[in-house]
């Protein structure tokens, strides 16, 4: 039997940091079901940069197709959850079923993968990443700390079931570690 992949996003996601794990989870045999938080089923990605600029840039990138809303979202059907950046983590937070869904993956145990802004989104759990140890994109830092995690100055960063990168720059290292633990659970 395939292992079952949740990934929780919405409009303005960081294009690579949904398409990457997205298809490299295919790739490894998965199920994967990208949710978002309404019925819609076309989300907007973006494309984050590092140009000569103080802060990223942003641009339009492609459409993705969203599988179900996250009203429709049992997590006990799923052995691993993906949160990527970008903007989205701003709102999908703000979805009433979003901590429903999230604190399952803690509360069992099961893989979390979160890169970039997808810290923003557990604050809202903040009782289920106190006390853990989280990287994320540098302008994040204030609120992993406000939520009570440890904010690791570090690209990449591995607490037991929690795997947490600085930007689609780490993904390659994210999606191995991530990978590793789907298919040992």
């Amino acid at each position: 039997m395939s292992k079952k992949v949740l990934i929780l996003t919405g409009d303005a996601v960081e294009a690579l940091e949904v398409y990457y794990p997205y298809y490299r989870c295919l790739e490894e045999g998965f199920e994967v079901t990208i949710a978002s938080p309404t019925d819609k089923k076309v989300l907007h990605t973006v494309v984050h940069d590092f140009e000569d600029w103080q802060t990223f840039t942003e641009k339009r990138g492609y459409q993705v197709e969203a599988h179900a809303s996250f009203e429709q979202i049992n997590p006990e059907e799923y052995d691993a959850l993906i949160i990527p950046g970008g903007r989205a983590p701003e709102h999908i937070r703000m979805h009433k079923d979003f901590p429903r869904i999230a604190r399952h993956f803690f509360q069992q145990d099961k893989p979390i993968m979160i890169l970039c802004h997808a810290s923003v989104a557990l604050t809202v759990i903040a009782d289920e990443i106190k006390g853990r140890k989280i990287t994320a994109y540098m302008a994040c830092r204030p609120e992993v700390e406000a939520a009570g995690a440890t904010y690791v100055e570090t690209r990449f960063h591995v607490d037991r079931n929690l795997i947490s990168g600085h930007a689609w720059n780490d993904l390659p290292q994210l999606m191995k570690e991530f990978i590793k633990q789907v298919q040992a659970s």
